[in-house]
């Protein structure tokens, strides 16, 4: 009887602790219109200059105090706090812009397998191209 109440109540919070979980990440579209955003150059493929440019304007959009960093609540959903703190050779718990564009052209490379230098659409749907284009 014991058995079966411990059985029970394991499943019962089993079954619970799933409806809490944290959705799984929403994976970013890769559209005509991203694409037209991304590649102002309209070849069809997003370049290290492009992504530079994008990020940009991300981390202008992102830094809603204007002190031109950003902090762990600026960057929540793009980076966690390990990323962060990776990103971070300073060591004053933010990112300014240049460390914000070293992460994403780190991401950035890791998106290109062929290391042609550029992004294509089957790219950006890569895992590793949704991780860039989390920052973009």
């Amino acid at each position: 009887m014991l058995a079966k109440f411990v059985l029970s109540l394991g499943l019962l919070l089993g079954a619970g602790s799933l409806a809490f979980a944290p959705p799984a990440a929403a994976k970013i579209k890769v559209d005509d219109a991203l694409m037209k955003t991304l590649d102002p150059d309209n070849d069809g493929t997003v370049d290290i200059k492009e992504a530079k440019a994008a990020a940009a304007t991300e981390f202008k959009r992102l830094d809603k105090d204007n002190d031109g960093t950003l902090d762990a609540k600026e960057l929540k959903g793009k980076l966690s706090k390990s990323q962060i703190k990776k990103a971070d050779p300073d060591n004053d718990g933010t990112l300014d812009l240049n460390e914000y564009t070293a992460i994403v052209e780190k991401d950035f490379k890791a998106a290109d397998p062929d290391n042609d230098g550029t992004l294509d659409k089957a790219e950006l749907q890569s895992k590793k191209g949704q991780d860039f284009l989390k920052l973009v």
